[in-house]
């Protein structure tokens, strides 16, 4: 049997596309679902020389961050934002923002269950109290 040119290049793309059809790449990859992310927002008020801690709590491994999102009277005002593990009295921080302004915080990982707090405080540049809210995401 005699192909012309056009036929035999038709035939060989039928048989390519035949190939690529019948090919076994149906790997599955397991994959963890995203832990679910909750928002909180803490609100208060951070006096001179003062600090204030919100206790929440992690249901799995993830991320976590704090973002200082307003400062009231003085939107400029610069103070600490940090996030630790909660003990039961007190706060143990892992990570600290001591230049946070409105829109800064602090970011990281949680490696499991349990109670986390996070603090503001006075790095000693207020000269009044100061309102704050800050919005925690975490798993």
């Amino acid at each position: 049997m005699h192909l012309s040119s056009s036929t035999m290049v038709f035939v060989l793309m039928l048989a390519a596309g035949g190939a690529a059809a019948c090919e076994n790449n149906n790997t599955v990859v397991p994959t963890t679902p995203a832990a679910p992310t909750t928002t909180d927002t803490f609100n208060g008020t951070v006096t001179v020389n003062g600090a204030v801690t919100h206790v929440f709590s992690s249901t799995q491994r993830g991320t976590v961050s704090a973002t200082l999102t307003t400062m009231d009277p003085d939107a400029s005002q610069t103070v600490g934002v940090s996030l630790g593990t909660w003990n039961g009295s007190s706060c143990q921080i892992i990570l600290a923002n001591d230049q946070a302004t409105v829109g800064a915080g602090v970011l990281g990982t949680v490696s499991g269950v349990g109670n986390l707090c996070l603090r503001v405080y006075d790095v000693g540049k207020l000269n009044r109290p100061e309102n704050y809210s800050v919005q925690v995401s975490h798993p």
